[in-house]
């Protein structure tokens, strides 16, 4: 990579990080500003500025991913996060999601269904993968175990550790929600439903167990970055992959949390907008919650 597009490249992940966001939100625009400044550079196009931007550039880069077989979906999340960088960086007119050149229908990537393309773990397949995550690592399945048992995404489960003893007292108290505080998306803190508490107080009193024997860790490995490596890595060794990754999990919580609450007296429409509280995708999402997570 040339001096200009390395320049520009760095620009752009500093641009990316002052957006803000959860870890996994600023790791994911940093990736997609490396990839835009090397599609630059591979079309010969020198930029060492973001305002240098222009739109051929970003429909050079749509292309570009577009030959490399991305779905639709992917290249409309990558898009969302091009935009967030941009509107950090000034560029409001070229971040519009409504420009004539460079929305969604004018670069050909809408109609993507946002159907959830993993399914529920079942039960049986859970403990059959989790036997084997605990052959290789003990605390990555103790983070799993309280990922299945509370809906929890990949960094707040690996970031659980920190807040084991909190919850464990949460449940003693006789609690029916624990607040998930780190490593959630955009930094928003959320109370999620406890659905199994037995299994739940289960998980919780062995990870502290762990936890306060290994440097109060449940993932152990040099940095945040990698720990959430080894627990997709050890998740994948074990079986869980495609339909059946970690995600799969927080699908499980799902259905079970919506009947959870439809048992407790919520017809399925405000459970379904209690679930999308449940794992923080907010109130207003539970139409959402039904077509990706309750299909």
């Amino acid at each position: 990579m040339s001096r200009g597009n390395k320049q520009f490249s760095k620009q752009l992940v500093t641009v990316t990080r002052q957006s803000g966001g959860s870890f996994k939100t600023v790791a994911d625009g940093s990736r997609i500003a490396a990839r835009l400044a090397e599609q630059m550079l591979k079309l010969n196009i020198q930029i060492r500025d973001v305002n240098h931007i222009k739109t051929h550039h970003i429909e050079h880069y749509v292309r570009g991913r577009v030959a490399d077989d991305i779905s639709k979906r992917t290249l409309q999340n990558k898009m969302a996060a091009l935009r967030a960088i941009l509107t950090t960086a000034g560029r409001t007119q070229l971040a519009d999601p409504k420009h004539e050149k460079l929305s969604n229908d004018a670069l050909n990537l809408s109609g993507a269904s946002r159907a959830g393309s993993k399914t529920a773990i079942t039960d049986e397949r859970f403990h059959e993968a989790l036997a084997l995550v605990r052959s290789k690592d003990e605390g990555v399945a103790l983070a799993m175990e309280i990922a299945r048992y509370l809906g929890l995404r990949t960094e707040e489960a690996v970031q659980s550790a920190k807040s084991l003893k909190t919850g464990q007292q949460a449940l003693a108290r006789g609690d029916e929600r624990l607040r998930v505080v780190l490593g959630t998306k955009g930094g928003l803190t959320r109370d999620t439903t406890v659905v199994r508490r037995d299994e739940l107080v289960r998980s919780l009193n062995a990870a502290v167990a762990y936890a306060s024997e290994n440097g109060g860790k449940l993932v152990d490995n040099a940095g945040l970055r990698s720990a959430i490596d080894r627990y997709r890595n050890v998740a994948k060794d074990s079986g869980l992959s495609g339909k059946e990754a970690p995600h799969s999990l927080r699908y499980a919580y799902s259905r079970e949390a919506t009947e959870w609450h439809m048992k407790n007296g919520l017809s399925r429409k405000e459970a379904e907008a209690m679930v999308s509280m449940d794992i923080g995708n907010g109130d207003m999402r539970g139409m959402y919650v039904r077509r990706t997570y309750n299909l």
